[in-house]
Order: structure tokens, then sequence, then C-alpha cells
């Protein structure tokens, strides 16, 4: 039975008036759908993903495919790339504005918008991603992160996840924290503000632009994902030491944000083709990003003679202790911060002693 076949409207429809498809995400409480009148919908995708991303850019393709077959072709979706239609770092508003219908990104690049964004995205020496996926599910963590949203007329979907990054790519070793000092850095999200408390000099630049920041020497260093989307962005050219782990992120969340108004111009059972989809997608993402990262380290280390390099466990311990530093400064400041913190931290907390239980 194919899926098409399985998640047809009639099939759809019953699901959801059973409660069958609560888990897949789709939002609950006011939201709405229209009435199915057989319209068909043209949207556009911007995503901040570069033309030849193999692992995010691939996923955000796949996901437009799997929502026009899942909607029976009731729903077809234009891709553009990073910089096609608007920078990386403007999705967020293009989509709240309607100027796109959908939007593939990550959480941490809308921190103007709210602090507390960045935690559904990566949390520095946090959640491995099946963890998170558990908390956004089951834990209370997509209801919170609808509601920070929800003032902005966008909708969230988890639709992927890359697993645990690498630490990044460096000019010269790091051996103590004192390195990090003055250092120009690449990064983004909470471990951007973390490595600022370690004395480097932090530029936030989208994908696209890292090559050349490094070849320009505007960059010391920089981190971007793992093994499978850095070697073909090329920052093995452009730097000899590539660190683990990726301490700023164990698990890094994709997101599709869509409009309200367009999410809620669709009938209910192309709604769950869209939740569902997200679902279907996302799981593939972190399936392919496990088994393709080890293959791409593989390829860096004995093609191109990078030179894996461990963090010490001294520096590790500092940058932990400036984290979950920051985080408390965070939650005294700003009320929904506090809430995602504590909704995040408790079920971590949970997970651990389960794992603890569960070792071998």
């Amino acid at each position: 039975m194919h899926r098409r076949d399985f998640l047809g409207k009639a099939a759809l429809t019953a699901l959801a008036a059973g409660g069958a498809l609560s888990g897949c995400g789709m939002p609950q409480g006011s939201d709405h759908s229209a009435p199915d009148t057989g319209r068909r919908f043209h949207w556009r995708m911007i995503t901040a993903w570069p033309h030849e991303s193999p692992g995010l850019g691939a996923g955000a393709q796949l996901l437009a495919r799997t929502i026009h077959e899942l909607s029976e072709g009731r729903i077809q979706i234009r891709i553009f790339a990073a910089d096609d239609l608007v920078p990386p770092f403007e999705i967020f508003g293009a989509v709240s504005r309607g100027a796109a219908e959908i939007g593939h990104g990550a959480a941490h690049y809308w921190r103007g918008k709210s602090g507390a964004a960045q935690f559904f995205t990566a949390v520095p020496f946090g959640m491995n991603a099946l963890e998170t996926q558990a908390w956004l599910y089951e834990g209370g963590g997509l209801a919170l992160w609808r509601d920070l949203y929800r003032p902005f007329d966008v909708i969230p979907f988890p639709c992927g996840n890359t697993g645990a990054q690498m630490g990044g790519w460096f000019r010269r070793e790091i051996e103590f924290i004192e390195d990090f000092r003055g250092l120009r850095l690449r990064a983004v999200g909470l471990g951007a503000d973390v490595l600022r408390r370690a004395g480097a000099e932090v530029i936030r630049l989208p994908g696209d632009d890292l090559p050349e920041a490094m070849e320009s020497g505007l960059l010391d260093a920089a981190e971007w994902m793992g093994p499978h989307e850095d070697m073909a962005l090329g920052l093995h050219r452009q730097a000899p030491y590539y660190y683990h782990p990726g301490w700023q992120a164990p698990s890094s969340q994709v997101e599709a944000l869509i409009n309200r108004d367009a999410y809620e111009a669709l009938p209910q059972h192309l709604q769950i083709a869209v939740a569902q989809a997200c679902r279907l997608v996302g799981e593939q993402m972190l399936h392919e990003f496990m088994a393709r990262n080890q293959q791409a380290l593989d390829r860096l280390v004995s093609e191109h003679g990078v030179q894996l390099r461990r963090f010490p466990d001294t520096v590790l311990e500092s940058l932990k202790q400036l984290s979950r530093d920051m985080l408390l400064e965070m939650t005294a400041d700003d009320p929904f911060i506090r809430r995602v913190h504590a909704s995040y931290m408790g079920f971590e907390s949970r997970m651990a002693r389960w794992k603890e239980i569960n070792s071998i």
C-alpha cells in the first residue's frame, strides 16, 4: 500500500476525527480549516540553505515533494534557496507577512524576535535529537514553540534534525579556554553567546558566506553543521583542524515555518497532509545525517588530510559552566524563556534518569 493510498482524503479526515493523528504535529486549539472546494494551492518555500546543500537543501526539496504527494497534487511548492528571494535571516519576517507561504530554516536565526526561539534549535550540552523530538511531541515543547510564534501569525512544524554537530573548523589549535579570546569565529544561537562569554569575537553569517569569509581572513574559525554539510560547503579547504564534540549543538532541530493564513486556507485533510509530511521528512533527514556524517568524515580525513581534534576536557568544562550561567541569566530577564527553560530542563532531567537506568 502506497503512502498516498493510505493517507487519502477520506482516511486522513477519519483519522483526525478519531484523534489518531494527534501526535503528528497538527496545531491544536483555536486553529481553523477551510471548506474543501477542490482548489489547488501554489506555495513558495524560502529556505536558509545554500543551493548545493546536500542534507538541509535536499530536506527542503523532499518536504515539498512529500506535501505534493500526500495532498494528491493539491499543494504545489516552488523552492527558493538562500538569497533567491530573501536573505536567510529574514525568512521569518517574510513568512509572517505572507510574502511566502512556507519557510525552511532554524529557529535560532530568529533570535531578534525572541531569545526563546533559540531553545527550539539547539541547547549547548543539551538533549540529543531523539530526546529533543520526545520533548517536542510528548513533553510540551511544540506547544510552547507555537505559543511563541502565534503573535507573528506563523506556525512552526518540526521537519528534520541534523543530529549531533561538530565543534567547528579552526586555523589554530584550541588547548585552553583562553584560546578563544579575540578569535574571529562564526557561530549562531545559544552557542554563539557562550563563545562571546569565552572572549571570542562572534560574527553572524549564513552558510553561503563562510568559505569566502574564511579565505579572506574575516574569520579564524567557523562552525556550520557536520561533515555531510561542511564538506559540500568546502570548509575543509579553509582550516586544517576539525574539532569535536559539537557541544553547542548536540541536536539541531530544523523547522518548517508556515504562514497561518495560508495554513488555515487549507481544508482539514490537506492540513493533516502537511503535518504528516513534516513528520515523515523529519525522520528521513535525521536518518540520512546519521548515516552520511560518518561517511563524509572518513573522506575528510583519508582524502583531504583533515586533522581531527577533540576539545580538551578542561575547555569543555569551562564552556559548560559558561552555558549554565548564561541560561540562568536569560530566565531572569524573560518570563517566556523561563517557561521554555523549565520545560526543557525538566524533560532533560527525566531523560537522564531513564538513560542511567538503561545504561549498559
